[in-house]
């Protein structure tokens, strides 16, 4: 069983479960599927403030804080009890690509010489690790959502604005991964 566990599975058997998770949401209590607004139920419960795009009764969404927690704590017991010791399988052409540009470490999910603190301090990794997560963010709360909530929940339900979110997180991660991060690498 732990072995069935640990394996990748297949589109056809993780789609559908993750695809199940919106009319559990709506049948089991009328919620929407989103990781993002997490964020702001912490931050309307953490902070006591007068900014009032924090006043709301966040208790009414405190499932999402739970709902987090588990992804949290499942990523958690998955890092630590089923790891794959092996090196992380990359097709050999990308493999070829990323050496050009100085990345040949595969041990961990992303690679020590792109993502790490010493490289912080340089123009990549910040520009990788600060900007990019700026740019995250603000692209997060530009579309009124992140790329689960719209392309999961709001695909499922036809709504007009989770479509051209989905596009345009998907247009903007092609033009990063084939024009901009090549730039950036080969600073």
């Amino acid at each position: 069983m732990l072995d069935i566990i640990k394996e990748p599975w297949q589109w056809y058997a993780a789609g559908p479960l993750i695809g199940l998770t919106v009319p559990a949401l709506l049948i089991l209590g009328n919620k929407s599927f989103g990781i993002s607004s997490s964020l702001r139920h912490i931050c309307a419960a953490c902070i006591p403030s007068n900014i009032s795009f924090f006043r709301y009764d966040w208790k009414k969404e405190v499932w999402n804080l739970f709902f987090v927690f588990g992804i949290f704590l499942g990523g958690a017991i998955a890092a630590r009890f089923l790891i794959n010791p092996g090196e992380i399988s990359v097709h050999p052409s990308l493999r070829t690509e990323l050496a050009a540009y100085g990345i040949t470490d595969y041990s961990n999910l992303v690679p020590v010489q792109l993502m790490n603190f010493a490289s912080l301090l340089t123009f990549r990794g910040f520009f990788s690790m600060v900007i990019g997560g700026f740019l995250v963010g603000f692209g997060t709360r530009y579309a009124g959502g992140c790329t689960s909530g719209h392309a999961i929940m709001g695909l499922s339900n036809l709504q007009w604005p989770s479509l051209v979110a989905t596009v345009c997180f998907m247009a903007g991660g092609f033009l990063m991964a084939n024009i901009i991060l090549p730039l950036i690498l080969s600073v």
